[in-house]
């Protein structure tokens, strides 16, 4: 079932709201501006987008053009899709709020609640789930062993009925083949006719498979004698323990200080699931105390070093000895939760980004060798310049990670996330959080540091609340402590995206990090807004939700133009993330179905995208809603929908027809504009 999207319900345009979409045909002269009651022209409310008049339309004529283009369209009524999409999410209706005098909150300010977030209960399939039988690796791979489970083995062996069953092929050619001359994924490849003989055996082109011998197209994979040591404790961190004595030396007798038991105790009445339980009796357990340090001191007595004495035993290297990187003057993206994965990487690098960062990796769940986290830290070849963002709350556990990533994994810098502002972080300590602890804080980067052979940047907002900023006092003392850049996101936890970056105050603290560069984030959506983000102190710029709207941003930024890209330039962007995909998760129905929901769930960003050629103000603000409007041909019109329906409509277009049980929900609601 495919769920009608409620994401942008309260984020309509004047015309939506109040039925008076007859004025799109209306001419400048008779649609002028009204300062006073907060319309600006052709009758569109304040904080709209400006679109020529010509494509402007109403809700019900664009859903009725859109449905017209879709084979077998349900023609389905807007509030009737809507009133299902809320059903199918399983979430009841909030509570509105009781007021002293019995009265009720304004609907604006419910709807601006309700629409806000995330959608929490929304329904979930795992990829796996849409297959329904799933062949034996060992037959896949055409090993020459039996499969080791042997008739306890809960997979399918049977081959032939295996393919009577498999659905059916989506093309003649195979991406993997083409470009590797093999596909791994054998006969369960949904292009399987392209490279399996009669017998239902794998081909090979060796012309072409010859040329990726020896080539590591992927790094940073976690191999299974590491998450056994993980899994079985059996990692010694030497470094981190070092320095997390000198910690302990240093707390006062009796136990923690104030601010770890502050921030327990939050962590104990927020915690309502087994994951976050799970994640908090890791960092206290890992927690250095007097008596682990008694023991450790017996058990480096017991150990002897085997081998030579060399340099690296007993020499540090110095700051300046590390390895340096050159941050300035280069175009960062910013690390995004879901839709920042490896493809979408590799998209905006074609594209010129310089500096790209992996997803926020919870440091507790790397310790413990997590496949799916570790999975966050791998680096394409084509990522020249690359990093990792760990989360954590502790000195031990992110000290500890640090040297773990240090040892095993291939990086240019290290970040850490103290901007994170969901509350499942920042009630642990985490994220934001940090900005708050100052001691714990300290603790974490110099340990870090300590242990690292690659920079150390950190990631920070403005503050914790609205109307206070204190990154100006944090940004001296990350200096001190040894940060090697700082990027600075400019709005607070509170203010979250309901107004405008603060590039003023970035300005201002750019020069307190001096001679530290200083990255600034927020509200960069065209190349005009980067020119002038640049026109302040900072070093470089990072670009987060710019990217999701128009990943060719990075073009047009180098290039200082804009890009009246085609509905069918965009497409092919879709087509090189697919393909990407392909290659990352699979091109069988599981990989397929997970590189479909990574598209829509980047296609509920990329649809608030404008064309230049529409616009009747160059360029689109971030801040602006599209209204809804006629593109240039049917596609366009299709890529501007707010419609999960439409989404899915142009992910069969690269992936074929969803499943029969599919369903999707996007993360986010995305309600940036009200």
């Amino acid at each position: 079932m495919v769920y009608r999207n409620i994401c942008f319900s309260s984020t309509r345009c004047m015309s939506d709201l109040t039925g008076t979409m007859d004025t799109t045909t209306q001419t400048s002269d008779t649609a002028s501006t009204d300062v006073s009651t907060n319309k600006t022209t052709n009758g569109v409310e304040k904080g709209c987008a400006a679109i020529k008049p010509q494509y402007l339309t109403s809700k019900e004529k664009f859903h009725e053009f859109v449905d017209s283009g879709l084979e077998g369209g349900k023609g389905k009524d807007s509030s009737e899709a809507e009133s299902a999409a809320e059903e199918a999410t399983g979430e009841p209706e909030e509570k509105r709020i009781k007021l002293d005098n019995g009265a009720q909150p304004e609907d604006d300010k419910y709807d601006k609640k309700k629409f806000r977030g995330q959608n929490k209960s929304r329904p979930h399939m795992k990829p796996q789930k849409y297959d329904d039988r799933r062949l034996c690796p060992s037959i896949i791979q055409e090993r020459e062993t039996k499969c080791f489970y042997g008739d306890k083995c809960k997979f399918f062996h049977n081959i032939a009925e295996y393919m009577a069953s498999k659905p059916a092929d989506l093309g003649e050619r195979c991406y993997l083949y083409d470009t590797f001359g093999k596909c791994q994924y054998g006969v369960t490849c949904r292009f399987a006719k392209a490279h399996t003989g009669p017998d239902f055996k794998n081909l090979v082109n060796d012309d072409v498979f010859n040329t990726f011998k020896g080539r590591t197209l992927v790094r940073n994979n976690l191999s299974k004698d590491l998450q056994w040591q993980l899994r079985k404790r059996k990692v010694p961190f030497k470094g981190a323990d070092a320095y997390l004595k000198t910690i302990n030396k240093s707390k006062p007798q009796g136990g923690k200080d104030k601010e770890s038991d502050a921030v327990e105790k939050d962590s104990a009445d927020s915690s309502c699931c087994p994951a976050e339980a799970q994640n908090e009796h890791t960092e206290a357990d890992s927690t250095v105390t007097a008596k682990d340090t008694e023991e450790g001191k017996s058990l480096q007595v017991a150990e002897k070093s085997v081998g030579a004495l060399t340099d690296v035993d007993i020499v540090k290297l110095r700051p300046c000895e590390r390895k340096q990187v050159d941050f300035r003057d280069k175009l960062y993206l910013a690390p995004l939760t879901t839709c920042g994965n490896l493809p979408f990487r590799r998209v905006c690098k074609r594209f010129g980004v310089d500096i790209t960062c992996g997803e926020m990796a919870m440091c507790t769940n790397l310790l413990q060798g997590q496949t799916s986290e570790w999975a966050l830290l791998k680096r394409h070849e084509s990522e020249d310049l690359f990093g990792v963002q760990l989360e954590g709350s502790f000195p031990d556990t992110m000290t500890r990670c640090a040297e773990l990533l240090n040892d095993n994994i291939d990086v240019d810098f290290v970040d850490i996330n103290s901007g994170c502002p969901i509350d499942l972080v920042f009630k642990k300590g985490g994220g934001c959080g940090l900005m708050m602890r100052t001691n714990k804080f300290e603790q974490i980067v110099r340990g870090m540091n300590s242990v690292l052979d690659v920079p150390l940047t950190v990631k920070i907002r403005t503050g914790v609340q609205e109307k206070t900023n204190t990154a100006h006092k944090l940004i001296p003392e990350l200096k001190k402590w040894g940060v090697s850049l700082i990027t600075l996101h400019g709005r607070s936890r509170e203010q979250r995206y309901t107004k405008l970056a603060d590039w003023d105050y970035i300005d201002t603290c750019s020069k307190l990090a001096s001679p530290i560069p200083l990255f600034g984030n927020g509200d960069i959506l065209s190349w005009e807004d980067a020119m002038k983000a640049r026109e302040t102190g900072v070093s470089g710029i990072m670009v987060a939700r710019g990217a999701l709207i128009k990943p060719w941003i990075f073009t047009e930024i180098k290039e200082r133009r804009h890009w009246d890209i085609s509905s069918s330039e965009r497409l092919d962007v879709l087509r090189d993330f697919t393909q990407f995909g392909m290659e990352h998760w699979g091109s069988d129905t599981q990989g397929l179905e997970k590189t479909r929901n990574f598209l829509l769930e980047w296609l509920s960003f990329m649809c608030r995208y404008i064309p230049v050629g529409l616009l009747e103000r160059v360029p689109q603000k971030i801040n602006e809603r599209p209204p809804y409007y006629m593109g240039r041909d049917y596609l366009e019109s299709l890529m501007a929908s707010q419609n999960v329906e439409d989404w899915v409509k142009i992910s069969e277009m690269l992936l074929g027809p969803v499943p029969k049980n599919f369903s999707f929900l996007p993360k986010h609601k995305a309600n940036a504009y009200k």
